[in-house]
């Protein structure tokens, strides 16, 4: 058994995409830790994430220490690098702007895959995503109803993608696209837009309204927050991020909700921007599975909207009752 964080980059061959490309080889990067014959957890990340953003003291040092509900010496737990994300095969690698436009379809196939015919994972006993993880979590529930016991899909809506999500999205995009430093994808240099894009992005999208307010009261304290995030490092590449932020275009888990197997917790913030919860998004599709439940995380000290559910004091305890008395599909 070893609890330390191991990563291995896997191979698949022969992937065939949605549009019908087939690319002869795709690497796909896996970070484990636990006990290898423990119970197998899948935990998915957000958009511009990887395997790293579930090993941090707000998730990991609640979540997988010794009895805690997670805890590494009692479970398998499976962290992948998402297509186009972290060390998994994207644009940045070499291939730039002719790196096929993948989408969430494909992420999820290609993830489904490496899980069952590489890593030989046949019965998951719970599947948790964040954000794009929570979307790609709808969607395995649907499409492999057996396959898990729990899924827990955070911060994100069971509905297709669309709204101030999609338009904030494209606006991103749009905005890295129109900056002539972006060169039709082929730059040497990353262009300026990214990281202007990208800050508005964020503080649009993510970040909570007490969160926000309380770091800039007034308009001083405002314009200094708002320097200090654009002067501050950007690692990320153009490329990767309009391939990421696109991906979500065909995301639509509906025609698998009724499919559902899985005791399903879906969990939410109320001071969640990229899923508001006026909208009411989620009932309406927990109302058409069975043994599905809905937890909303109130607004309060420490929330960050959107960004709220990747600590994890706000679920943990759920998480915990969820993973000791949900039955075992297989």
């Amino acid at each position: 058994m070893t609890l330390a964080p191991r990563t291995e980059r896997h191979t698949l061959r022969d992937v065939r995409l949605h549009d019908g490309t087939v690319l002869p080889t795709l690497a796909l990067a896996c970070t484990t830790l636990g006990a290898a014959d423990g119970e197998p957890v899948l935990l998915l990340h957000g958009s511009q994430g990887s395997a790293a953003s579930w090993l941090t003291p707000a998730w990991a040092g609640r979540m997988f220490g010794p009895g805690q509900p997670l805890d590494a010496a009692r479970h398998h737990l499976i962290l992948p690098d998402a297509l186009g994300s972290g060390q998994s095969a994207k644009p940045s690698d070499g291939l730039g702007p002719a790196f096929p436009a993948y989408t969430y379809g494909d992420m999820v196939a290609v993830l489904h895959r490496l899980l069952t015919q590489v890593l030989g994972i046949r019965h998951l006993r719970a599947v948790i995503g964040y954000s794009m993880g929570g979307m790609h979590t709808w969607l395995l529930a649907g499409q492999h109803p057996g396959w898990m016991d729990i899924a827990v899909p955070m911060a994100a809506s069971p509905v297709p993608m669309g709204g101030r999500n999609w338009l904030l999205r494209r606006m991103l995009c749009e905005s890295i696209r129109r900056d002539p430093a972006w060169q039709g994808g082929r730059y040497t240099t990353q262009p300026p837009a990214l990281a202007w894009a990208s800050t508005f992005f964020a503080l649009a999208s993510n970040g909570g309204e007490q969160a926000l307010r309380a770091q800039a009261p007034d308009v001083a304290a405002a314009d200094a927050l708002l320097a200090q995030r654009l002067a501050a490092p950007f690692a990320g590449d153009a490329n990767d991020h309009l391939w990421q932020w696109e991906a979500a275009r065909d995301y639509d888990p509906t025609p698998g909700l009724d499919r559902i197997r899985a005791r399903v917790l879906a969990i939410t913030s109320a001071d969640d921007e990229r899923n508001p919860p006026a909208l009411d998004l989620v009932a309406p599709a927990i109302a058409r599975i069975p043994h599905a439940r809905h937890l909303v995380v109130p607004p309060g000290a420490g929330t960050s909207g959107h960004a709220s559910l990747m600590d994890a004091r706000f679920c943990a305890d759920a998480l915990d009752i969820l993973l000791r008395e949900a039955p075992r599909l297989a």
